[in-house]
């Protein structure tokens, strides 16, 4: 079969070669500037000596619906089948920093992840879980600041102290502003509020990530793998500026950021987006900030698979996406990973699509060999050929943000949404020309209809946690109540710190709407220069 006037190229439309061979690395090029040993600077090739020899990556299944209780239930579950972290998925209210019984959450309780809305409901999530033995993860925005208060009281009450919590907090608002488009109010109040508690968590929460800096949902609002890479280090930059700007050094909390990376199907260009990320945080940190702690220079990631990529058509083709997605995650040196369930787009995964997903994890880590060498893939003259060509697209797109004024400037202006939307558009344009195929949904489309079990959340949830709402109202003190929430309102007009009064709050049973309605009336709401 002739390959003649076929276009050969990733999915960022970097066009590749027949072969590749030395003189592709370009004149001059060396192993230890491009390279070095994993472990050590620029750390290309994995952030650690051993990589997976000394430690397996974390396997920390996303995970949430329902009622707290109804989580803690599959949490209890995946714990019992070998998960080694938790990550939990907060519902649309949550998400959006509203009470269960908020007009505007009727009929979305529960419904796309669980619901959580005081540190009661923080308390029965985690119920029977040691806190202070795992290491946890919630993916929330917005509303983090009384997310992680919630869950820091709920440790306090059971004799829990800050500075023994491990975890990550997402707490990502420039990706927010840039491409998932959940916030309460605008950039700037809420890098204020992202300050206060970058600060705060810098000094008591030593084994807490603060911000989870997520190229994920830059990657599934229709970004390529190279715009995924460049938006997320120019919003890492701007969280280090963000802090220095606080008064912190560079190397007391450059350590705590962590990043999470889609990991879609593009094989090599997945790995090779990787590993050039490393590359370019570690000269970032070192050159441009002057960090001097080789621990600031380190990028360190968590991955999951590719949400986008799956389809509707014959799903359990997307436990083959999935796995590899998952053996690229790796190949490209992940610190913890979540795959997908092959029925994603139909509903929440039930257990028994949850399963696969971890067992296919733990397929890759057992079965495969993969583990049992650092970085197996370095040296090959495609990949590291690859890896090079990715770094220096992402940092063209790097320097235009720095033409913009900066990457918050860029987001006020709507560049980096208009850039992803442009991508978007080409990337369906392709595939429903047939130019871009995609199994099962404009090839090899033949065969009987997907019948597949899926997990069905009805009414009760949302039931049960309006009247814990309403119950929690009723026990508390509410003058107490209303005096946290006053000094809330002060700080945020004033220039305190906000997580600070935000804790206070939640040990005082304030509601996640309650504390989140004062940021709406004080900063005021939002509207998307991109779509004005």
């Amino acid at each position: 079969m002739s390959d003649e006037g076929k276009t050969f190229e990733t999915l960022s439309g970097i066009p590749l070669q027949p072969t590749y061979g030395p003189a592709d690395l370009g004149p001059g090029w060396r192993y230890d500037e491009k390279l070095g040993d994993p472990g050590q600077y620029p750390f290309t090739r994995g952030p650690h000596a051993s990589m997976y020899r000394g430690r397996l990556w974390t396997m920390r299944m996303f995970s949430g619906f329902g009622t707290p209780e109804d989580t803690n239930r599959r949490f209890q579950f995946l714990l019992g089948h070998g998960q080694t972290g938790l990550s939990t998925a907060f519902d649309m209210p949550t998400l959006m920093g509203l009470d269960p019984d908020d007009p505007r959450s009727a009929g979305e309780v529960g419904r796309e992840g669980v619901s959580v809305a005081s540190v009661a409901d923080m308390e029965r999530l985690f119920a029977g879980i040691p806190l202070d033995q795992v290491s946890t993860s919630m993916t929330i925005n917005a509303p983090a600041v009384a997310l992680l208060a919630f869950y820091v009281v709920a440790a306090e009450r059971r004799g829990i102290s800050p500075d023994r919590l491990a975890g990550t907090i997402q707490n990502d608002m420039l990706k927010e502003f840039i491409a998932q488009k959940e916030w309460i109010c605008g950039v700037r109040p809420h890098l204020r509020i992202m300050r206060d508690m970058l600060v705060t968590c810098t000094r008591r929460m030593p084994r807490w990530n603060t911000v989870s800096v997520s190229g994920y949902h830059i990657r599934e609002a229709g970004a390529t793998a190279v715009q995924e890479l460049a938006f997320t280090l120019a919003d890492g930059i701007g969280y280090v500026e963000l802090g220095r700007d606080a008064g912190l050094d560079v190397d007391e909390f450059a350590p705590r950021l962590s990043f999470f990376w889609d990991v879609h199907s593009d094989f090599f260009e997945e790995i090779a987006k990787m590993r050039a990320a490393r590359r370019m945080w570690a000269r970032l940190m070192r050159e441009r900030f002057g960090a001097r702690n080789p621990r600031s220079w380190l990028l360190r990631a968590h991955a999951q698979t590719a949400g986008v990529s799956l389809v509707a058509q014959q799903p359990l083709n997307n436990i083959v996406r999935t796995a590899i997605q998952a053996l690229a995650a790796v190949l490209g040196g992940t610190q913890s990973l979540h795959t997908n369930s092959y029925d994603e787009t139909y509903a929440l995964p039930t257990e028994e699509a949850a399963t696969v997903a971890l067992r296919t994890q733990q397929i890759v880590a057992e079965e495969t060999g993969v583990a049992s060498v650092a970085d197996p893939l370095g040296g090959s003259y495609y990949l590291e050929s690859l890896t090079d060509r990715i770094e220096a697209e992402a940092n063209t797109i790097l320097a235009q943000i720095d033409e913009l004024g900066g990457i918050v400037r860029a987001v006020e202006s709507g560049w980096p949404q208009r850039e992803i939307a442009r991508s978007a558009y080409r990337t369906q344009r392709q595939i429903d020309s047939g130019q871009r195929g995609v199994v099962g949904v404009n090839r090899h489309t033949g065969g009987p209809p997907a019948r597949i079990p899926t997990l069905r959340i009805d009414d009760q949830p949302e039931r049960a946690q309006v009247a814990a709402t309403a119950e929690l109202r009723a026990r508390r003190d509410a003058s107490a109540v209303a005096q946290a929430l006053t000094e809330v309102r002060r700080v945020a007009e004033g220039d305190g710190n906000l997580m600070d009064a935000v804790v206070e709050a939640a040990r005082r049973d304030a509601t996640l709407g309650e504390i989140c309605r004062v940021f709406r009336d004080v900063f005021g709401e939002y509207r998307d220069p991109a779509e004005v």
